[in-house]
């Protein structure tokens, strides 16, 4: 049978990566290199400036309720490109052993049936991440072009609000201020984009190993020594295990920044929404943004769910399985199996929250109380 690449799923991820600065190519490391030099040129020359600005100008503006509220859900989202990058840089060793460990002989399909059972999981993945894509592109293109949809861009307006330390009402120094404002909020979204399809991506590889020991376990009596094929299966749901938990320490602090400023981003976002022209640029840019926050934050939970829902279903694979023509020992073998898999392998951030489908409907009620407070602070007395 040809191997099977799980790589190949995130091709274009790791393709936009690289070009954004956050993966070395190869096997490498972040080290005294000229890619490291270019990742800290984009982080702290695009990213870090532009976020800068933008806080400077919140804080100028903390008496206006409706300016900072349509600057301060963007800006907690962008403030994590910086983050993600800082984490990659410090655990890409990490990240790139678990690309490996993925690929490994363990982790291969062993026949047509498996390949065809980690489809769904995938085509799941594919379809969630590309509208993540759709949706997050869709804010890019509106806020970013803002200032030429409704012309004020005669007037010198930008795209962001933002503070700098000379006047951008006067070219050339507008247009060299908008290009720069374009560049660093494409290379946030696109690293923002492409970190949370890959994490994504981990927890779905971690729920297809889960998919393929679950058809080793039942189909374990297809095979002329039951004995070996068992001890593989122990070898397989260790592994898979490990690799949950290296997984789970890559990407704990993402996971809670994630989480806490998508509460807010969407409660922001949401209130944004009731002050602004109805079908006006400004209300699409809003939609398209909430709805990016929301399929963001599902991304991690329901995928992270799957693990769970995946692992608990070893304990009826054994039973699926044909176990009462097996020999005694091997029966005692696999009650010790059994034993061994009681415990669902669980996706969190630091153990204070898991990732599932209840943390997500916990998030978007956190969104919607946010969004109740602002509205309330906000009505006419």
């Amino acid at each position: 049978m040809k191997r099977f690449d799980w790589k190949q799923v995130i091709r274009v991820n790791i393709f936009i990566s690289k070009v954004v600065g956050v993966w070395p190519p190869g096997d490498e490391t972040y080290g005294c290199t000229f890619y490291t030099l270019y990742e800290l040129f984009i982080v702290l020359c695009l990213q870090t400036c532009f976020i800068f600005s933008q806080t400077v100008d919140v804080i100028s503006n903390l008496d206006n309720l409706q300016a900072v509220t349509g600057t301060i859900f963007v800006l907690l989202m962008e403030m994590l490109a910086p983050l993600k990058s800082f984490t990659l840089l410090t655990n890409m060793g990490m990240l790139k052993q678990l690309m490996t460990t993925v690929n490994s002989d363990l982790f291969q399909p062993r026949n047509s049936r498996q390949v065809s059972l980690v489809q769904p999981i995938m085509n799941a993945w594919k379809k969630t991440v590309g509208t993540f894509w759709f949706f997050t592109f869709g804010w890019l293109f509106f806020v970013s072009l803002d200032p030429i949809f409704d012309k004020t861009f005669r007037e010198y307006r930008l795209p962001f609000g933002t503070w700098y330390p000379y006047s951008t009402k006067v070219s050339p120094q507008y247009e060299l201020t908008y290009l720069h404002q374009f560049l660093a909020i494409t290379s946030i979204t696109l690293v923002n984009i492409n970190m949370d399809a890959i994490i994504a991506a981990l927890n779905m590889y971690i729920g297809a190993q889960l998919d393929i020991l679950c058809d080793d376990v039942r189909h374990l009596q297809n095979s002329a020594d039951v004995g070996e094929n068992l001890i593989r299966c122990v070898q397989h749901h260790r592994e898979i295990v490990k690799f949950a938990e290296f997984t789970n320490r890559f990407y704990n602090w993402m996971i809670f920044e994630e989480f806490f400023v998508g509460g807010v981003s969407i409660g922001i976002s949401m209130f944004q929404l009731t002050v602004v022209a109805p079908l006006s640029n400004e209300f699409y840019s809003f939609v398209s943004y909430s709805f990016a926050v929301c399929v963001q934050v599902f991304l991690y939970c329901w995928f992270g769910n799957e693990i769970e829902v995946k692992s608990n279903s070893l304990s009826y694979a054994v039973f699926e399985s044909d176990w009462t023509s097996l020999s005694p020992e091997i029966k005692k073998e696999l009650i010790i199996f059994l034993i061994r898999v009681q415990r669902p392998v669980k996706m969190s951030a630091f153990g204070l929250f898991y990732l599932s489908l209840e943390t997500f409907v916990k998030i978007l009620r956190t969104a919607y109380s946010y969004f109740a407070l602002l509205r309330q602070v906000n009505s006419p007395k």
